[in-house]
């Protein structure tokens, strides 16, 4: 697989680049004092990358413990707001770069095609009332995917990712398309995700994720990589539905945690993410490569 090539630290139009470069140029003492720093610098990174979701899962519980119930203003037209000035504020505070807003953008379209469909079929409902809606969908659920593509952007570029035995470009896309169009059709249709998860370790059983959090390369399984991240968004969600920013058919009557097999949904969709990311950078390296040719 293309990928972009490395950034040096620091190079990032953004106020973590400064920090990245100072925490990377830190020397502790070799042995167990190194590899503790690295764990914790993982760990900042990892929360850097979140930053946006954190933001608006705090948001959710917050509101829902102690928005007002007779507020003229709604809750979710409320969480709609807030997640538009989180975003304009990372902008104008350089906590976030342009590229990384266009991809926000892109999975909240991609996001909110797929919660009115879902909400027209039933699948989950958001109980609460709003004037910032489309059909029965609030805007605000819009920035959930796009929080799920801002991480995967921001933490592509933090963790310097690259890949090996990555499968043909065309492949991984209408596999890609393939998963997106079952969410759909699975209605109506028999529903294929199990060939879906046996075409993808087919595809990518053998594809490593390689990053760097300090000094040396690490890697590990793509496929191990996606599931960690959709296990995350799982234990996220089950907040969420706890706060009832949406609530599923099994929660109408109080609150229940959210069955583990959404686990496999999100892992499709964190697939969807991750390709639309993907297709997104190397259209920037081409970009790029244009510029430096002219």
């Amino acid at each position: 697989m293309t990928t972009p090539s490395r950034q040096k630290p620091g190079t990032a139009h953004t106020r973590f680049a400064g920090i990245r470069t100072r925490l990377e140029a830190f020397e502790p003492r070799p042995g167990a004092a190194a590899w503790i720093y690295e764990f914790l610098l993982f760990g900042f990174k990892q929360a850097w990358a979140c930053l946006f979701g954190a933001l608006l899962l705090g948001l959710l519980v917050a509101t829902h413990l102690f928005y007002p119930a007779e507020a003229a203003f709604a809750r979710y037209d409320f969480l709609t707001c807030a997640a538009l000035a989180i975003q304009i504020a990372m902008l104008a505070l350089r906590l976030e770069t342009l590229d990384e807003a266009k991809v926000i953008l892109a999975f909240h379209i991609v996001g909110t095609v797929m919660e009115l469909f879902k909400t027209a079929h039933g699948s989950w409902e958001y109980p609460g009332p709003s004037l910032l809606r489309v059909r029965a969908v609030p805007l605000f659920s819009g920035f959930m995917y796009a929080a799920v593509g801002s991480y995967i952007a921001r933490i592509w570029r933090i963790f310097d990712f690259r890949f090996t035995r990555y499968p043909a470009e065309g492949l991984s896309a209408v596999l890609g398309a393939a998963i997106y169009i079952n969410f759909f059709a699975h209605h109506w249709l028999p529903d294929v995700r199990i060939g879906l998860f046996a075409a993808l370790a087919l595809l990518f059983h053998r594809t490593r994720i390689w990053f760097r959090v300090w000094r040396e390369e690490r890697w590990m399984p793509l496929l191990l990589g996606w599931f960690l991240v959709a296990l995350f968004i799982w234990f996220a969600e089950n907040l969420a539905t706890f706060s009832r920013a949406w609530i599923y058919p099994s929660q109408k009557h109080g609150w229940a945690m959210v069955h583990p097999e959404k686990l496999g949904a999100w892992y499709l969709l964190m697939y969807i993410s991750f390709v639309l990311v993907a297709w997104l950078h190397r259209a920037r390296e081409q970009t790029d490569r244009n510029i430096s040719c002219c």
